[in-house]
């Protein structure tokens, strides 16, 4: 029989390192709000692959489960969704439909498992996702939702290679930029933070993804790893069950793929 594919939700642990790093992420971020009302945030990168989707998801499931925001997590990023992969979703019945066939935007929520995680999925391929884009549009999308949400996070296209992030960065409350360590040159991150800030767009800060494989080892989380007592003097114990094991490698591999070990948040 086949398995169900893994979502981030299946192996996510308040007690494991890297979700800690996201509460302190999405603490630092609140401190804006002693400025501003932070209601909706805009997450991007400079270049593609440096981890914005999956810092965008862990940081809407740490809003949701840890600290009981009425979350919702948009991927506009129409080119090269990934959102809906991460939490094992169908892509299809997003926000591309509410923009070319102007479906109603309540309509295009996916629920989760999680009580307060809400998805707006990228939905269905388009010939010409530029076509499409309308930061209008997605501005009042997001304005609309801001009645129903404690935070509306919105992972968006890389800033270098297309014009989304910059055009649609006024219609947010705040910017974060995603950067993979030892892999953006430093000239390209400020090149983004220049496009970005045009127009005083409001750039909060940037995350520094990756880090374990750039930094020192007393940056690494298991330089510091730290647990309950009785967990480490329990036994550990093998599965017999072969359905069980294949879950936990599928697990493994899904989490090698889909998550840096180390993150850290630095003010613009």
């Amino acid at each position: 029989m086949a398995r169900s594919p893994l979502s981030i939700l299946d192996f996510y642990s308040a007690e494991q390192p890297f979700a800690t790093e996201f509460r302190r992420l999405l603490h630092r971020i609140k401190k804006n709000d002693n400025e501003t009302e932070l209601k909706s945030l805009l997450i991007t990168s400079a270049m593609l692959s440096e981890g914005k989707s999956t810092i965008s998801s862990f940081l809407a499931v740490t809003a949701a489960r840890q600290k009981g925001m009425k979350t919702l997590l948009i991927d506009a990023d129409l080119r090269r969704p990934t959102v809906h992969k991460l939490f094992a979703m169908e892509r299809d019945n997003g926000l591309t439909e509410i923009l070319a066939d102007n479906y109603n935007p309540v309509d295009m929520i996916k629920h989760t498992e999680m009580e307060n995680l809400h998805i707006m999925t990228a939905g269905k391929r388009v010939p010409s996702p530029t076509d499409i884009f309308d930061a209008q549009s997605i501005g009042r999308i997001i304005d609309e939702m801001k009645f129903y949400y404690d935070i509306i996070l919105v992972d968006c296209a890389p800033v270098l290679p297309v014009s989304d992030p910059m055009l649609l960065a006024s219609k947010l409350d705040g910017i974060v930029l995603v950067v993979k360590a030892g892999a953006t040159p430093k000239e390209v991150v400020e090149r983004a933070v220049e496009i970005l800030s045009t127009n005083n767009h409001r750039v909060l800060g940037i995350v520094l993804n990756n880090m374990n494989n750039s930094l020192p080892y007393y940056y690494d989380y298991n330089y510091y790893y730290y647990e309950d007592s009785d967990k480490q003097t329990k036994t550990k114990r093998t599965s017999t069950h072969s359905e069980g094991n294949a879950r936990s490698r599928d697990r493994q591999s899904f989490k090698r793929n889909n998550t840096d070990q180390n993150s850290s948040f630095e003010k613009k």
